[in-house]
């Protein structure tokens, strides 16, 4: 069996369902302190980019982009789809350091990487389909029966009824575990560390003790700013603490956790081995959350996962996608799965469920496994053709 074509398909931001319910701290904010507005993209900007590995033997696997950049598509066509036409889909170590390497000049973190990350994804899902297995067999097999998932949502809003109100649903639903959004930071000063302090408050006094919480500061804080904070809300017991800080601050992640209670995670924006491997050597965080398609992929992250493992560091990663569903699978390091809710916001983040038949679904706050072959996912042919740009797609 060959590689005989990667064809790509990119796709507009969806409508949404209406204004988005609050924000989070982003690393913007030091550049408009006080200002808070939800970064949402326009209707129809090219957010979402599919890569289709075609063989000779008529099958093929799906890949996505991370983040979804329209930039990523001349970066496939220019250099990287002639690296693998002709190969063997099954080469995934030659051809993922074939197309580093060949790249390395103009990559090693960022947006190749992403593009790396979804022709590498797409080889396991040829190779699952390829020999009637799924990816996690592939990659070790089974080590739990169902995934228990996380509900990542509850954005900052001023409004402390309606974030106590959505909590209570997530629960109500059956969620064990939420994540949470930080909605003040620096900018903000005194009140806004006290308004940090109520959101974490009001959802844990809705969740109660036995419900794990979770929140995200998305990079919107620095390191003073971190601490004192982090410190005022250690005693309400979250299991952890997302991105306190920019992702290339290892050392200020390790001032971090070394001066509070409350763990620390990061690493959705940190790419390969080797920068899994800082975070890990500084002890910068309890928890790595890497994002499989914009790091490197499964046939990187599956180092990742074993690096973290030898750390006795558990790896949850960014994002419910179905890539992630087979790496959890088969991994005793990751006990939870994130998920993003579709009935508040929709989003390219949340689109997915809506362009892949077969992405996971959440009943009862757990994700049952898949069987099917490869990563058990197939085009919502439907939603292609409403959303495609023909212009950049191939």
């Amino acid at each position: 069996m060959k590689i005989s074509e990667v064809k790509i398909i990119t796709l507009g931001e969806p409508e949404p369902l209406g204004p988005r319910p609050g924000w989070v701290t982003t690393p913007t904010d030091l550049l408009f302190p006080g200002e808070h507005r939800p970064n949402v993209p326009p209707p129809g900007t090219p957010s979402s980019v599919i890569v289709r590995v075609e063989t000779d033997e008529e099958i093929y696997g799906y890949g996505t982009v991370g983040l979804g950049s329209p930039a990523a598509v001349p970066v496939i066509k220019s250099h990287l789809e002639p690296l693998v036409i002709g190969r063997s889909p099954f080469d995934v170590e030659f051809l993922w350091e074939l197309m580093y390497r060949s790249t390395i000049n103009i990559g090693r973190k960022g947006l190749v990487l992403e593009a790396i990350s979804a022709i590498d994804i797409a080889l396991w899902d040829i190779m699952g389909k390829a020999t009637g297995q799924p990816v996690y067999n592939l990659l070790g097999g089974k080590t739990k029966d169902r995934l228990r998932a996380y509900v990542s949502q509850n954005y900052a809003q001023r409004d402390l009824g309606a974030v106590r109100a959505e909590a209570q649903r997530y629960v109500d639903q059956g969620f064990t575990a939420l994540k949470m959004r930080f909605g003040y930071g620096p900018g903000d000063g005194a009140s806004g560390m006290a308004a940090n302090y109520e959101l974490i408050k009001t959802v844990r006094d809705v969740i109660g003790p036995d419900v794990d919480l979770m929140a995200d500061a998305y990079m919107g804080w620095d390191v003073a700013y971190a601490i004192r904070m982090i410190r005022r809300v250690d005693e309400l017991d979250l299991r952890w603490i997302e991105e306190p800080v920019i992702p290339d601050d290892i050392e200020g992640y390790a001032r971090i956790r070394s001066a509070v209670s409350t763990p620390i995670s990061g690493g959705e924006h940190e790419f390969t081995r080797w920068g899994f491997r800082q975070l890990l050597e500084a002890r910068a965080v309890d928890v790595v959350q890497p994002d499989v398609n914009r790091m490197g992929g499964i046939t990187e992250a599956r180092k990742v996962w074993a690096l973290a493992s030898a750390f006795n560091v558990e790896v949850i990663p960014h994002s419910n996608h179905a890539h992630n569903v087979h790496l959890i699978t088969a991994s005793t390091s990751s006990p939870l799965i994130e998920y993003f809710p579709t009935d508040t916001i929709r989003s390219s983040y949340t689109f997915f469920p809506e362009i892949f038949v077969g992405e996971p679904e959440v009943k009862n706050g757990f994700i049952a496994i898949s069987d099917a072959p490869g990563l058990g996912i197939e085009l919502n042919e439907e939603t292609i053709a409403r959303y495609r740009i023909a212009e950049l797609s191939s």
